[in-house]
């Protein structure tokens, strides 16, 4: 046989695409990837903070967190009152209107929460 020939037979060791009439064949990622969420005490995070530009405008953007959803949104809630501003949680990352890191930091240092270097 050739280097450039191909077979056609039945003890492929693999084959490209997916069997139609094999159940398995198709899955969804996002189900695995949403149950193995773990969810940490405050002071075993490592939070990172960011600053981005959004139409011209700063946001300040601290995360990732490893908290439940109403954990967060409480935490988050907490730290937009101190702060003074608007701000949102998305997934694992808290986004605050204007640059505020410094005090961020502070106010999420004061809940027990810890910084990477």
């Amino acid at each position: 046989m050739r280097p450039l020939e191909r077979r056609m037979a039945d003890n492929i060791p693999f084959s490209i695409g997916s069997a139609l009439d094999n159940a398995l064949g198709w899955s969804l990622e996002a189900e695995t990837k949403g149950s193995s969420k773990e969810i940490k005490e405050p002071c075993k995070h490592r939070l990172v903070l960011k600053m981005e530009k959004r139409r011209g405008k700063p946001v300040s953007m601290v995360g990732p967190f490893s908290l439940s959803k109403e954990r967060m949104t409480l935490v988050c809630s907490n730290v937009k009152r101190r702060l003074g501003s608007g701000g949102t949680c998305k997934d694992e990352w808290m986004e605050f209107q204007g640059e505020c890191r410094e005090k961020l930091k502070l106010f999420l240092q004061d809940e027990g929460f810890l910084f990477k270097a």
